[in-house]
């Protein structure tokens, strides 16, 4: 597993982030989380690990809600793919948004994978078992990313 693998998760709702956060314990997943509670907190965030030597605590995941504050999780996107250094992290669209519209527009702007926040706590622990065992374990993330 890829536990030094630093994660982004750029929710603006507490509960969400305390839910997120338990469901990533249960699923035996210790890698850092860094947390952004809006779109503009997340662009300086990932403005910020770049300038640091080596990309130090740069996330190659990130788990990004659409409906944001401020700066909105699509604008994030589209923000993140113009930037080279960026281009191989890997976007998690975690929203509550089932809307085709933000499906298409989400993967168009170069989402990896769209999840549907799950409305129960069983099927979060799921989702998180699920991303440990595909993004954690099996999948290779782009080198400098």
């Amino acid at each position: 597993m890829t536990e030094s693998v630093p994660i982004l998760l750029v929710e603006d709702n507490e509960d969400d982030v305390f839910f997120m956060r338990r469901a990533l314990t249960a699923a035996s997943i210790s890698n850092p989380v860094f947390v952004a509670e809006d779109g503009q907190k997340a662009i300086a965030y990932l403005v910020g690990t770049a300038s640091r030597v080596e990309g130090d605590n740069c996330p190659s995941l990130i788990l990004l809600d659409l409906k944001l504050p401020v700066t909105k999780g699509l604008d994030v996107l589209a923000w993140l793919r113009q930037q080279p250094h960026l281009r191989g992290t890997v976007v998690l669209i975690l929203t509550s948004s089932n809307e085709p519209s933000d499906i298409r527009e989400a993967y168009r702007l170069g989402a990896n994978s769209y999840l549907v926040k799950p409305t129960t706590t069983e099927r979060l622990n799921e989702l998180a078992k699920a991303l440990k065992n595909f993004w954690l374990e099996f999948n290779s993330f782009a080198p400098g990313s």
